[in-house]
């Protein structure tokens, strides 16, 4: 079943539709958008498009590297005139035949941790480089604002003297390590936004996403949650790789785009915004026991190979504070535990056995 038939991924779709958002601001509008494939900008798109359907009239130009995978995940979209896939490197300068774009999501980053093992390089030049060509896109064609997604990897490793992250909280990091290369990267990422607001005079938000999951989710991603949820939609034992102490947020992917309208549409010049809520944190052991309890399986313990292990985050603690966010009218809907089992009857529905 393709998601755009399935009814709970739908109805989460129909939800971000309805929020209460300013969205005149997009009427007649255009939105560039790198990482067009990834967990969060498809479902965005797939709200945009939606939204078309009522009017919106907004255009949408998906970027990405692969035409077929875009083919078969836009097929609702393809052919529809307000869409329009682009192929392209983000790491090489962007080039369109265009006067203007209103709006720059760069969501375009390797975001689990094998990539972060296997291709280090393509790690960092994405969130620097190929940042650094979006933001240069967004100036040349008048971008009314530009949207850079970072993490909470940017906060590092809690110190010890706070319970959750605000957005201006500055953890450790040890920058001399091939593992620091994403965080440090996204807070590079950061600054060139600061820089060019700066000295371009661009208006940049930047949202910071958690360990986002949900049905958008690719079955090739390595994150701890997706593995977990992946064993457990083909009915397979959870392999736990850790004592499972870590505690973090975690957010939906509905919930994830909810937020990210909101700093879109109502965040203020300049600013960062956790999007997180109480309600999405868990320790990874109580996560992996959710999971398994749904799909009735167990929790296995295992040691991670030297590539996996390369690749993990050394934060035992990393929860954010979503306060700044919640002010400007966003609430999450999905708690952990009903998020998960909302992703799961997805997609055993889309994927079932497939996925072996």
């Amino acid at each position: 079943m393709k998601l755009a038939e399935n009814n709970l991924y739908m109805e989460d779709i129909d939800y971000a539709v309805a929020l209460d958002l300013p969205w005149n601001k997009l009427y007649e509008k255009s939105i560039l958008i790198s990482g067009a494939s990834g967990l969060i900008a498809s479902f965005f798109i797939d709200v945009i498009m939606k939204k078309n359907e009522n009017g919106l009239k907004c255009k949408i130009y998906a970027l990405g590297r692969s035409v077929e995978k875009a083919k078969i995940r836009f097929e609702k979209h393809w052919k529809n005139n307000l869409f329009e896939f682009v192929s392209h490197d983000i790491n090489e300068p962007l080039v369109m035949e265009m006067d203007t774009v209103d709006y720059v999501l760069h969501l375009a980053s390797n975001t689990h941790p094998v990539a972060y093992a296997t291709d280090p390089i393509g790690t960092v030049t994405t969130n620097i480089i190929g940042t650094n060509n979006m933001l240069k896109f967004a100036v040349e064609h008048c971008a009314a604002r530009f949207a850079f997604a970072s993490s909470n990897e940017i906060y590092g490793e809690n110190r010890g003297d706070v319970e959750m992250f605000e957005e201006h909280y500055c953890g450790y990091l040890d920058s001399n390590t091939m593992r620091a290369g994403y965080p440090e990267s996204k807070r590079c990422g950061e600054s060139l936004c600061q820089a060019y607001k700066k000295q371009k005079d661009l208006n940049i938000v930047i949202p910071r996403l958690t360990r986002s999951y949900g049905p958008t989710m690719l079955m090739s991603d390595t994150k701890a949650i997706s593995q977990f949820i992946r064993k457990g939609i083909v009915g397979e034992d959870i392999i736990l790789k850790s004592a499972g102490t870590q505690y973090y947020s975690y957010t939906y992917v509905g919930d994830a785009v909810a937020g990210l309208l909101t700093v879109l549409l109502k965040g203020e010049n300049g600013e960062a915004y956790n999007i997180a809520d109480e309600a999405g944190d868990i320790m990874l052991k109580d996560l992996a026991r959710i999971i398994s309890a749904l799909c009735g399986t167990k929790v296995v313990f295992e040691l991670p190979d030297n590539i996996e292990k390369s690749g993990y985050s050394t934060a035992t603690k990393a929860r954010l504070n979503g306060k700044k966010l919640k002010d400007l009218g966003w609430q999450m809907k999905y708690d952990i535990k009903s998020g998960i089992n909302r992703t799961i009857t997805v997609l055993k529905n889309q994927y079932g056995k497939e996925v072996c």
